[in-house]
């Protein structure tokens, strides 16, 4: 949405967009269920796993929130529901992202998570879930992202706002959150290159940590796995469909990937991880076509 393309109808869901805290988890990379071309189409890893075998309908959790990092996620992680008796194992993604490098401090630096910290967190964590996830899971920790393509991709062009009038570029946009004390990521939607540069040198430090645990830690219930650089083989694929880098990034908050960017990065996944573990989600259903036919889409989701 855009001022050229404003209505009397464009906020008549308001209520509802501000319920799921402006995000859409029913389009989302990991468990969206729900058709929409609003902003591109919707693909998933629950909507794949369910395609590969639809005992899995319905069997998804997303407990993800805003400003989830390694420092709470042990918080959040207690209203993951499974029993590690009688459930069938599950695949957990763990993905911060980029909460432990983005704050909204103009000493951004000296609050990002440490690489030691970071070690400690996500042990602590994993441990939960060794506690709670049946014998036979499947935990995968996704590397932080690289959010210079943000500012590479973004700074030049209007922001939604300034598109009318051609008066507010996103590099203004951002000047402008960190004038408000209100920029999510000060390291990274900033002007300053150095900075941009210091804060993904610490987003790798701390990819490097889980990389490393992923290779080095044993678990009793699950074994791990790392996929790093997911973004950018997102948006190798979308170039190499013809599109532009920024058509993946939401244009309102200049900051997290859109539906686009989460449909094609669900994909990625599946591919990458079938071709490198291909026991990672089960065997395929033999009986998918019956079980349709029997239950249909049992009213949905």
């Amino acid at each position: 949405m855009t001022p050229l393309n404003m209505s009397k109808n464009s906020f008549s869901n308001l209520a509802l967009a501000i319920s799921n805290e402006l995000d859409w988890p029913q389009f989302s990379m990991y468990t969206g269920f729900q058709n929409s071309t609003i902003g591109g189409w919707t693909q998933s890893l629950y909507l794949r796993l369910r395609d590969w075998n639809r005992c899995n309908h319905r069997d998804y959790q997303n407990i993800a929130r805003n400003g989830g990092s390694s420092r709470n996620l042990e918080h959040f992680l207690k209203s993951m529901t499974r029993d590690q008796q009688l459930d069938k194992p599950a695949v957990v993604f763990y993905a911060m992202i980029g909460n432990d490098v983005c704050n909204e401090s103009p000493d951004t630096l000296n609050h990002m998570t440490t690489p030691e910290d970071m070690r400690a967190y996500v042990m602590n964590e994993l441990k939960y879930l060794d506690m709670n996830l049946p014998k036979g899971s499947h935990v995968i920790l996704m590397s932080l992202a690289d959010g210079r393509s943000l500012w590479n991709n973004l700074h030049d062009r209007y922001h939604p706002l300034g598109q009318l009038n051609k008066d507010i570029t996103y590099e203004q946009f951002y000047g402008f959150l960190t004038c408000m004390k209100s920029n999510p990521c000060e390291g990274w939607m900033t002007k300053n290159e150095t900075l941009r540069n210091l804060t993904t040198e610490r987003a790798e430090q701390l990819s490097n940590v889980l990389q490393e645990i992923s290779t080095s830690a044993k678990f009793n219930n699950f074994g791990l796995g790392y996929f790093e650089n997911l973004y950018q083989k997102v948006i190798a694929k979308w170039k190499s469909l013809g599109g532009q880098p920024w058509e993946l990034m939401e244009p309102i908050d200049g900051f997290h990937p859109n539906q686009i960017a989460s449909a094609i990065g669900a994909e990625v996944i599946w591919e990458e991880l079938l071709q490198k573990q291909p026991d990672i989600f089960g065997k395929q259903n033999p009986f998918n076509e019956e079980i349709v036919k029997i239950f249909g889409d049992q009213g949905g989701h």
